[in-house]
């Protein structure tokens, strides 16, 4: 299917069929929306007849095209699938091109980095080291713009979409700038998506959704904390924007910036060019370490808490976990508490949230009290309170606020941030649980506001571990060349590359004898049974012929009505 079907072009559309044209073709007995990827000339006898050209303007040209096919067999789904990413919401119109008004700023670090990315070679891949609260890197873009280049700059989240977009305005005015955010309605989406196809030296910002969408005159394509979970998608085609991004560069002329204060292991890899501004990426860590220190708030950390409240400052507690605990015990045996009947470790209360069954006594002694275990936002919260009166969940206004992270972007400038749990965090049972770590604890760091006296508390009961380490001296660099070496040793990626399949309902049987036959020399792992259906893992240097074999297995498990997901080098597994 991803070769398509040839269709003639009648006279009358002669003009308007390209590559990237959206167009409305019969089909058995029903008229579907298709996407040329081709154009010949040929003898037309025996072809259906293309019926008609939907909007004015191509969806992408022959290079977006190949960018997608790649995109296409590394995540293993249907081409349409990356097509139909590509494309706006509503017919593509031709718009106005608004005026551009250029502020002349410094573009400070950045400055031979954003003249080398207007040349035809590009500049290098560069990864600048800067906390995400600080936008001073984006005068750099004034640079491109000015020389009639577009810039496309992807953040993981609406928040952050926004404040991104409010300081380009004020480099090349409001008619410069166009934002993608989920909440925005089709119309407006359409018209952002049209100006950035069809208007040179612009700004695009968005997320994720945008990684894949036709820019005029690409100068540069720029990923704000490429290593967060949110740029990378969940669900099939399981796209990172990293490597659509990295891709994108190569094929299109355009130059790669990656900015954030930790870099993922994989943009380490392929990023040659390093830069670190003048100040730290993030605040001043202090460590205190917990062992012999009972409860959730060390006695430093409460004194702490006191006093950046009396002092009229705010403070922010991290917790890893929403709920009140990620579970809890029986005080009397110590057995973790399960829900009977779907199985999931219940918060608090009689009755399980996931499922609504009622909870009994212990199964193995009867005991009816049960203690919790970890440090949930509730339970910080609450244990918070016996400090000071003014604490509430995130997103609040409090003297104390208490949140995860999902909460840092909209967390404020505090002049105390508490990491609660640092080991919950480091002993993470995933082979990224080094980075990510080191990912999280640095953004929290990063929210505290840059002024005297401001810190991070990081409560630990391993005060010499190197995610700490890496925290105190401001510098994630030694630490993820490190974990680069210790992951290529079991082969994981980028050294390797994995592939996660997950099968559920349908025709299961004959699924594990094909999923061999199409890894080859690759080694697969699994089936394991999971709330999610079935579960393998196939692991190798190089499984470029793995997918190939696979794009057509899946398609026959999906035709037998068997839902499939593909997750290409996932986060977890």
């Amino acid at each position: 299917m991803d070769e398509g079907f040839w269709y003639a072009v009648p006279e009358r559309l002669a003009d308007r069929v390209e590559v990237g044209s959206l167009v409305r073709v019969p089909l058995g007995s029903r008229r579907v929306r298709g996407y040329v990827v081709e154009v010949r000339h040929r003898p037309a006898e025996g072809l259906r007849e293309i019926q008609s050209v939907t909007g004015d303007l191509p969806v992408y040209d022959t290079g977006l095209l190949e960018i997608l096919r790649w995109a296409a067999h590394r995540y293993v789904t249907p081409l349409s699938v990356l097509l139909e990413r590509a494309a706006p919401p509503n017919a593509p119109r031709a718009v106005h091109c608004p005026p551009l008004e250029h502020r002349p700023l410094d573009p400070g670090d950045l400055a031979d980095w954003a003249v080398q990315a207007i040349r035809d070679d590009g500049a290098p891949t560069t990864y600048y080291l800067e906390r995400p609260g600080h936008l001073g890197w984006i005068s750099s873009l004034g640079v491109l713009t000015g020389a009639g280049r577009s810039v496309m700059v992807v953040v993981p989240t609406e928040v952050e979409a926004g404040q991104v977009a409010d300081a380009v305005r004020s480099l090349v005015g409001a008619g410069g700038v166009d934002v993608v955010v989920p909440t925005m309605a089709d119309r407006d989406v359409t018209t952002a998506w049209a100006r950035a196809a069809t208007c040179p030296g612009r700004v695009l910002v968005g997320t994720p959704r945008i990684a894949t969408w036709s820019v005029a005159a690409p100068g540069a394509f720029v990923a704000v904390e490429e290593s967060r979970r949110a740029m990378k998608e969940r669900q099939t085609p399981t796209l990172a924007v990293r490597e659509v991004l990295r891709r994108r560069a190569l094929r299109q002329r355009g130059s790669l910036l990656f900015v954030g204060p930790t870099p993922s292991v994989e943009a380490l890899a392929v990023t040659p060019d390093i830069r670190r501004p003048p100040r730290r990426p993030w605040s001043h860590i202090e460590v205190v370490d917990r062992r012999g220190e009972p409860g959730l708030l060390t006695s430093p950390v409460r004194r702490a808490i006191a006093a950046t409240v009396t002092a009229g400052k705010g403070v922010f507690l991290f917790s890893h976990r929403r709920g009140f605990a990620p579970a809890s015990r029986c005080v009397r045996c110590g057995t973790v508490r399960r829900c009977p009947e779907c199985g999931s470790r219940p918060d608090r209360g009689d009755e399980c949230a996931r499922c609504g069954a009622r909870l009994a006594a212990c199964p193995e002694c009867g005991g009816r009290r049960f203690e919790p275990l970890g440090a949930g936002v509730g339970r910080v919260a609450a244990e918070a309170r016996r400090i000071v009166d003014d604490v509430a969940e995130a997103p609040a206004t409090a003297a104390v606020v208490v949140g995860s992270e999902r909460d840092l972007p909209s967390a404020g400038r505090p002049s105390l941030a508490v990491i609660v749990d640092a080991d919950g965090l480091i002993l993470a049972s995933h082979f990224r649980a080094t980075e990510e770590a080191l990912r999280i604890m640095a953004r929290v760091a990063s929210v505290v506001a840059a002024r005297s006296g401001s810190r991070t508390i990081v409560q630990t009961a391993m005060p010499e571990h190197p995610v700490v380490t890496a925290l105190r001296r401001g510098d994630p660099i030694p630490l993820l060349e490190h974990e680069a070496a210790e992951r290529a040793a079991f082969g994981y990626p980028p050294a390797g590359e994995l592939l996660v399949v997950e099968v559920r309902g349908g025709a299961v049987e004959g699924i594990d004898a094909q999923m061999r036959e199409a890894a080859g020399d690759a080694t697969v792992h699994g089936p394991a049974e999971t709330p999610r259906g079935r579960r393998w893992l196939i692991q190798g240097r190089d499984l470029v012929r793995c997918r190939t074999a696979l794009r057509r297995h899946v398609q026959a498990w999906r035709d037998a009505g068997t839902t499939v997901r593909i997750d290409a080098d996932p986060i977890d597994l």
